[in-house]
């Protein structure tokens, strides 16, 4: 498929600037993806959508203050650095990063005000990629040095940062939010679990697997990034009991729908980077126990192995994740699903309104 059959018009009013107060007033497009049918409703009325014995899988990451401004330590020339994630090296001081400013090449030295950290820019990857080696563990200093990066179509300063995180949000590591998770409230989550709704926990490091948007025509041409992505034998079992007694396995977030698939790809013994190879399916273990590193790309075509539903966001034009959900939904469902949306003034991106497609 081509990059510009998941391209749509959106002009910038569509896009929020804001959360909406309480967490769970947004509104909540269902989308039927057998039928293609649409209603509308705020978010806190999907308890009457979830069945007792469903289980919703919530990506656990939290956000880090990853953005971070330095000087060069020769020319004192202006430096902005996005943290991605911290490279499994011995020491801990090597870091994968955005850099942005004129000339940040390998043998640059940077020092931060304020403080006795430096760092170096010891390898150039793609376009502003680099590695940087700091001089004393960064994590620490973060809530001093840096500040949490909002997407850069969001304008409107942000007054409590934690409104940016989930309130399920627990293992620092990602440069963005998983952030169909931001319309859930304590209570509703209460709610949902009296009601025999279950709950399981993943994790996926958002970095640039995510968010790094396609620059080629061709989408089988496109070189999804590694992101580390976790789930434990606890939330492996919860998820194959549900599985197999019938229940709905839902993704809270395209993230938790693509460690599940990460999960029932190498439960088959397959590889995430070959999504569509034929591997014969385990009917009695949809999933596995893993940690390590994804880089599954799905697009429309993908066979999936686990999710039978999914909350999630409206995404930008011609995204991985517009892609994902169009696999899922099929492009003219979803695409159809969108023009409706912008008709009925639904709110798009990171702080906008949700989606519940089963």
């Amino acid at each position: 498929m081509l990059l510009d059959d998941f391209s749509y018009d959106l002009p910038d009013s569509y896009i929020a600037q804001t959360p909406v107060e309480p967490r769970d007033s947004s509104r909540l497009m269902r989308l039927d993806r057998g039928k293609g049918a649409i209603d509308h409703h705020r978010f806190f009325e999907i308890e009457a959508f979830l069945r007792p014995g469903d289980v919703l899988v919530l990506n656990t990451t939290r956000v880090i203050p990853a953005r971070l401004f330095a000087r060069k330590q020769r020319t004192g020339g202006a430096v902005e650095i996005l943290l991605l994630h911290k490279q499994a090296d011995s020491d801990g001081l090597h870091w994968r990063a955005l850099v942005g400013g004129r000339r940040v090449l390998p043998g640059t030295g940077l020092s931060f005000e304020g403080t006795d950290l430096t760092a170096e820019v010891t390898a150039a990857h793609v376009e502003s990629e680099r590695t940087l080696r700091f001089s004393q563990p960064i994590e620490p200093l973060l809530p001093l040095l840096g500040s949490i990066p909002l997407p850069p179509y969001i304008h409107a300063p942000l007054t409590d940062p934690e409104r940016y995180q989930t309130v399920y949000s627990r293992e620092a590591g990602s440069a963005a939010a998983p952030t169909a998770g931001l319309h859930f409230t304590p209570d509703l989550m209460l709610r949902l679990r009296a009601k025999g709704v279950q709950f399981a926990e993943c994790l996926l490091h958002i970095g640039l697997g995510t968010f790094q948007p396609v620059k080629v025509e061709r989408l089988a041409d496109h070189v999804m990034h590694h992101e580390r992505a976790a789930l434990s034998a606890t939330d492996a079992r919860i998820i194959n009991q549900v599985k197999l007694a019938g229940g709905r396995v839902i993704a809270v977030g395209t993230t938790a729908a693509r460690t599940l698939e990460t999960a029932g790809i190498l439960s088959e013994g397959g590889d995430p980077a070959y999504p569509n190879r034929v591997v014969e399916a385990c009917p009695w273990r949809p999933v596995i126990a893993f940690d390590t590193d994804t880089n599954l790309f799905i697009t429309p075509g993908y066979r999936w192995r686990v999710l039978d539903g999914i909350i999630t966001n409206f995404h930008l034009p011609r995204s991985t994740l517009l892609m994902m959900i169009a696999a899922f939904a099929g492009r003219e469902t979803i695409l159809h699903a969108y023009e409706t949306a912008k008709q009925e003034g639904y709110r798009f991106f990171s702080f906008g309104d949700a989606m519940f497609i089963a």
